[in-house]
């Protein structure tokens, strides 16, 4: 199943991206650490320099649909 997430950097604004639970696994390990790492993607591949990423957000696959609040 595609992973929704966001990979966000020092000087650039967040890259959003679909993957699979194994890319993610792979790019959760290779956080915090340094050199390149090759992220395939759904729709892209992307080669990040782990030196410049802050963080990765995990969307959460919640189906919204309606203009209101739920309460």
């Amino acid at each position: 199943m595609a992973q929704r997430i966001s990979i966000g950097f020092h000087a650039s604004p967040p890259v959003a991206l679909r993957v699979s639970d194994d890319e993610l696994a792979k790019l959760q390990a290779a956080v915090g650490t340094e050199g390149w790492h090759v992220v395939d993607a759904e729709d892209a591949n992307i080669k990040l320099n782990l030196a410049h990423v802050l963080w990765v957000k995990i969307d959460k696959d919640e189906q919204r649909v309606g203009f209101g609040l739920s309460g």
